[in-house]
């Protein structure tokens, strides 16, 4: 078995080998968000969504859509191309409204 994997790395190319690498370091920022989300939404009592969870879904999001592209995989790269514009869209109204809107629920009236 661990001959096996050793033969499998050792046939890797570095420039595969750094893509596998980010592939792997992609999907732990993506997976990071519902850790993020779960935290938030159990300290408050109550789901929510925090900033940081638009944040990890973009660049997870964006990594794994590259890492998508490297492998020419079409389901991959709209699975995880898609959803790119609504975490920036969620990241622009992040940025717009500032830290006056509470985390998941609607603007703070002023």
């Amino acid at each position: 078995m661990i001959d096996e994997f050793a033969a499998y790395f050792a046939a890797m190319s570095p420039t595969e080998i750094t893509w596998l690498v980010t592939g792997f370091a992609a999907q732990g920022l993506f997976s990071a968000r519902m850790l993020v989300q779960w935290i938030a939404s159990e300290r408050a009592r109550a789901s929510v969504v925090p900033p940081l969870f638009w944040y990890l879904s973009f660049a997870g999001g964006a990594l794994l859509f590259a890492y998508a592209v490297w492998r020419r995989d079409p389901v991959f790269i709209l699975g995880q191309g898609m959803p790119l514009f609504i975490y920036a869209r969620n990241i622009w109204f992040i940025w717009r409204n500032g830290a006056s809107a509470p985390a998941g629920g609607p603007p703070a009236a002023d």
